[in-house]
């Protein structure tokens, strides 16, 4: 059943529409559509009710996300990170405590950010060298993040990092919960936003490099999944799965947003005494843009409404990959033939979808880049691991003679 919440995002569909183009020029963040999206009830769907929220499903976010990302990409954004990722981790695996603590924050409008990247580890996140070491009742982060969404608005951040003992021995990687929010006065020693980046699209949502130099975070603040932290990390990432369908919703709705504005075109504007829509060059464009928007929806509904091993609460793994994947390169071309359709108009800026085209080109890229995605599906369909470190599948191998003896 289409959730309540649905209807409310269509008819803020035209207020975010105007806006958009001031986010992207000005290069802003949306705050006057978080203050709609607040009172809509839309920041926080996921979290269950008796914290507030609506206890909304996956399925039920995607279809609301779908709606805004046809208007304004980078409200879509904040809204896949509001119900999705770093939020839902909180609510699967955190105490009550810390649920408590961080669901009024993000009801309230705010957009946490997920701290995984580096400078130097992208796609190979275990590669990550920030470190948290445990002190006492606390744990001291050292390190950098690099492209991180949301770094310098977001108020909620979850830290990954190496966990190390009094002793400096290896624990595994786990999050914590970082609040930051200079108005109210909470401003961590050792939290530095370094800078931001100027990035081709979603020019409004600030990608950050953040600094933790002696960052001391209550151990209450550990972010600890049922199988700790040796093994956190893989169930802290099934949380992600999450996020790459609300990422694979965006580009989605980006893409049925552009079809709209094209189809509207087709029939307005008339070339050789006659409406492009009766060009049978078009026509066939259309068909193809529609199968390939359609195929996308069932994908995504499907993998929203999907659950991994072991009873998890969070979408497979694989079905994530495989519609993020699909969803975001089919958007792109999507995007672009909409805006073939308009000729010189739409590479300017009297439509938006110049702004569309740029804005949806990241999603191939965060969250999973398409090539990462098809190593995850490719090792799920054959049932073998697919390490990409040079001696990866050595490594492999010879764990496996160690098992078997």
């Amino acid at each position: 059943m289409t959730h309540a919440a649905v209807a409310k995002a269509r008819k803020l569909g035209p207020v975010f529409a105007a806006r958009a183009r001031k986010w992207d020029v000005e290069r802003t963040y949306c705050w006057d559509n978080i203050a709609d999206l607040v009172d809509a009830g839309i920041m926080g769907m996921t979290i269950p009710e008796e914290l507030g929220g609506l206890g909304a499903s996956y399925l039920n976010v995607t279809e609301v996300i779908e709606e805004i990302a046809k208007v304004c990409t980078l409200t879509a954004r904040v809204v896949v990170e509001a119900n999705m990722g770093g939020i839902s981790a909180v609510m699967a695996y955190g105490t009550e405590a810390q649920k408590a603590f961080c669901a009024p924050i993000v009801l309230a409008g705010d957009k946490p950010a997920i701290c995984i990247t580096e400078p130097n580890a992208g796609s190979a996140a275990t590669e990550m060298q920030t470190t948290a070491q445990r002190r006492g009742g606390t744990y001291v982060i050292n390190g950098t993040k690099h492209w991180i969404t949301g770094g310098g608005v977001s108020k909620l951040h979850l830290i990954f990092a190496r966990v190390l003992d009094d002793d400096g021995s290896g624990l595994g990687i786990g999050g914590f919960i970082v609040h930051v929010d200079p108005l109210a006065g909470i401003e961590p020693k050792g939290f530095s936003v370094l800078g931001r980046e100027r990035t081709m699209g979603l020019c409004g949502m600030p990608e950050a490099t953040l600094k933790f130099e002696d960052l001391v975070v209550d151990a209450a603040m550990a972010l600890i999944p049922p199988s700790g932290f040796k093994r956190g990390f893989a169930d802290l990432m099934n949380a992600y799965n999450s996020q790459r369908v609300g990422a694979g919703t965006i580009a989605m709705g980006v893409a049925a947003g552009a079809f709209e504005h094209a189809k509207r075109y087709l029939t307005e504007r008339q070339q050789f005494g006659r409406p492009l829509a009766e060009f049978q060059g078009l026509q066939w464009m259309v068909a193809d843009m529609d199968t390939q928007l359609h195929a996308a929806r069932l994908m995504l509904h499907e993998a929203a409404r999907s659950r991994g091993p072991n009873n998890s609460q969070f979408p497979d793994m694989t079905m994530a990959a495989r519609a993020k994947l699909f969803a975001s390169e089919m958007a792109i071309k999507v995007v672009s033939d909409s805006l073939q359709m308009f000729g010189a108009r739409g590479y300017g800026d009297q439509e938006p979808l110049e702004r569309m085209y740029r804005d949806v080109r990241m999603f191939t890229i965060g969250g999973g880049t398409g090539q990462v995605l098809r190593t995850q599906i490719a090792g799920s369909v054959l049932g073998i691991k697919t390490p990409q470190a040079r001696d990866g599948y050595a490594r492999a191998a010879t764990k496996s003679k160690e098992v078997k003896s």
